[in-house]
């Protein structure tokens, strides 16, 4: 493996790029298929986006040989090269601040915030912190997110035992298990080229994955959902953080505890391991 230069990748703090995107119906529509959204009023010119659905927007779409092995675009980039071959989004900090309307035009500027080398149980972590701002194209501001990715060596092929839940008893859960189906779909909508969503050998062989891993955002996603539908209110902020990925063949149960302006909100594996934690605070009504 490579030396972590430090120095050379902290020159990469600070760039900046922007992309503008419509907020089109169709892929709306596509992502509430996906996720199987149980109430489509808001699927119309002028209705307002599910919380995260943003992320299904503003599409990369570099040549297939400008990517890297693991089908994620080749780093060096907008993007640092860090020198560690496994790529996750680890969590976020997201705060929604006016509607995002299906139809609109709306730009996004990213920034990188944050370098930070780690070590970890299993060796070198580096972390990279994002700034993402949407924008509408009369300047105000939208949604502001911090996104969190890590970068790690291959897991081992026999990781040690995760400790099961020690989360509260939770007001509200509900199961389901994700397929392979909606892994392809969501990485289609997402223009997600990462193998470990639908290459099974490649998840076991260079990433010691034992099965395709459930896209983090898309259980994030989930849980968001969840929450504005456990309190019947709209999101302000929601902070998530991965803590095991989860795999596909495994049930997953969404849980809530929500007050009247917050919620604690977590997703569990069939064998009672967190795959993910989530704050949420609603907006007054």
């Amino acid at each position: 493996m490579e030396t972590i230069n430090m120095d050379y990748l902290a020159t990469w703090v600070g760039k900046e790029r922007t992309d503008v995107d419509n907020i089109s119906l169709r892929h709306a529509t596509l992502m509430a298929a996906t996720v199987n959204c149980p109430n489509s009023d808001f699927l119309c010119e002028g209705g307002k986006l599910p919380p995260l659905w943003h992320w299904t927007y503003f599409l990369e779409g570099q040549p297939t040989a400008q990517l890297g092995s693991d089908g994620h675009p080749s780093r060096g980039g907008f993007l640092p090269p860090v020198p560690l071959s496994n790529r996750m989004w680890a969590g976020g900090r997201v705060t929604f601040l006016a509607p995002v309307f299906i139809g609109a035009t709306i730009q996004k500027t990213s920034r990188i915030l944050n370098i930070e080398h780690k070590q970890g149980r299993s060796g070198d972590l580096v972390f990279v912190t994002i700034l993402h701002e949407l924008q509408s194209m009369e300047g105000e501001l939208l949604i502001s997110e911090e996104q969190d990715l890590v970068y790690k060596g291959p897991s081992p092929a026999h990781q040690a035992a995760i400790p099961a839940s020690d989360s509260p008893a939770s007001q509200f859960s509900r199961t389901f298990i994700p397929t392979s189906t909606m892994l392809f779909r969501y990485s289609a909508l997402t223009f997600n080229g990462h193998r470990i969503h639908y290459d099974a050998d490649y998840c076991r062989e260079t990433e010691g994955y034992a099965n395709l891993v459930v896209h983090g955002p898309l259980t994030a996603t989930m849980l968001a959902a969840y929450a504005e539908e456990i309190n019947g209110r709209h999101l302000r902020g929601f902070n998530y953080r991965g803590l095991a990925p989860a795999l596909l063949g495994n049930s997953l149960t969404l849980h809530g505890n929500v007050q009247r302006d917050t919620g604690i909100l977590f997703a569990t594996l069939g064998n009672n391991v967190d795959c993910m934690r989530a704050e949420a605070v609603f907006k007054f009504k």
